[in-house]
């Protein structure tokens, strides 16, 4: 299986080839992704939700994201791994911006970083880019900046904001991002940034047009229950198949049914 690259990502784009990008944040899951052939791997700070049970994203700390990275490196040979800067991790200077992103790659084993803003952060992309760590670029819904966006709803419906989209989206590519991820805008919106890009765009909640795709596994496995946004296809029930299974077992300790005689030295 071949090792992808974010050049073989930007290539996949020039000819054609969609991207299927999943996250992951331990070993199991970072496993199985990789063995099926999944193209990129993001260490997300959506395990802040999936996993750590916060309301936002917002509370992850870098710490707790250089873990799971670390944890989710160690398991992976063929796809990218990507590490989330999380919030406060990037945005008071550069300089502090650099020595974080350095941290995922010397430390945690990752193969770039993810950073969510359009304009107001292209001197820092452009600095941790020149020191030779790859930066994937985060634009629309902006998870970190949930608290100023007042909720999740959908990002540049109106024309001034869709504008300052489609400029941040250059600006980034400018910078030397690699890629950049399109959170719950208008699809063909969506469209337009890809085509007017060179490098792909990987959309969450941004249509079809999107030079590839990425979901968080634990909603598109049915794990994840709390909320269940429109653009996520369910492929599995595994929260119930789960409850299921845990559920007999109980019941049989309870009866006495297990374990069994072959089940005992």
């Amino acid at each position: 299986m071949k090792k992808i690259t974010t050049t073989e990502l930007i290539a996949m784009k020039a000819r054609g080839e969609k991207i299927a990008a999943l996250t992951a944040y331990e070993y199991i899951f970072a496993s199985i992704l990789d063995e099926i052939g999944i193209d990129l791997i993001l260490v997300g700070d959506s395990l802040g939700t999936v996993f750590a049970g916060y309301q936002t994203t917002v509370e992850v700390t870098l710490e707790q994201m250089l873990y799971h990275t670390k944890v989710v490196s160690r398991s992976v040979k063929n796809a990218l791994v990507v590490g989330d800067m999380p919030f406060m991790s990037f945005q008071v200077t550069p300089e502090e911006a650099l020595r974080n992103a350095g941290r995922f790659l010397q430390e945690a084993g990752a193969e770039a970083v993810k950073l969510e803003g359009g304009e107001e952060i292209a001197a820092t992309i452009k600095r941790i880019v020149d020191a030779g760590i790859p930066v994937m670029g985060h634009l629309g819904l902006t998870p970190q900046s949930i608290h100023k966006f007042g909720g999740y709803d959908v990002r540049a419906r109106e024309e001034k904001e869709a504008e300052k989209l489609v400029k941040d989206a250059k600006i980034l590519e400018d910078s030397g991002v690699f890629s950049i991820v399109l959170e719950k805008i208008p699809h063909q919106l969506a469209r337009k940034v890809s085509q007017s890009l060179t490098i792909p765009t990987v959309g969450i909640g941004a249509g079809p047009y999107c030079d590839g795709q990425i979901l968080v596994t634990h909603d598109m496995l049915g794990l994840f229950e709390r909320f269940r946004p429109k653009f996520v296809r369910r492929y599995a029930e595994l929260a119930r198949i789960a409850k299921e299974a845990c559920s007999s077992y109980v019941k049989d300790v309870k009866a006495g049914a297990f374990p069994s005689r072959e089940e005992s030295f």
